[in-house]
């Protein structure tokens, strides 16, 4: 296998990063949610570095933009879970996992940004 580009991509690292605070966070959910939120929180959390991955593999900047769409819409999945759990009371995000999905938000916004104005080019 050649090199892994997207190993170089902060929005990636960030979203590795993401995805292990979800698996610690829904450790702590209650045991009645593991095949409801826990499973969702931790298919939307990998799924984030895993399109990212497979975005940055693709030949087509058209292909990329669409698969990086679906890993940040995966993290808007993570949010509004997050505020769901938070609002039945089971705790939100400890302060540096949300600064890490709102970093890993950011980043994915500006990588899509950077693509969308390439492909204007």
């Amino acid at each position: 296998m050649g090199a892994k580009k997207h190993h170089n991509l902060r929005a990636w690292r960030s979203a590795m990063d993401l995805a292990r605070e979800i698996y610690r966070y829904t450790k702590g959910l209650p045991d009645e949610e593991r095949y409801g939120l826990v499973s969702q929180l931790r298919r939307a959390a990998v799924s984030v570095p895993s399109n990212i991955a497979e975005g940055v593999g693709r030949s087509t900047e058209r292909d990329k933009l669409r698969i990086l769409v679906v890993a940040r819409g995966s993290l808007a999945e993570i949010e509004t879970q997050i505020c769901l759990c938070s609002e039945l009371g089971m705790g939100g995000l400890k302060p540096e996992a949300a600064d890490t999905l709102e970093r890993t938000f950011a980043q994915l916004c500006k990588l899509i940004t950077n693509l969308e104005l390439q492909a204007r080019r």
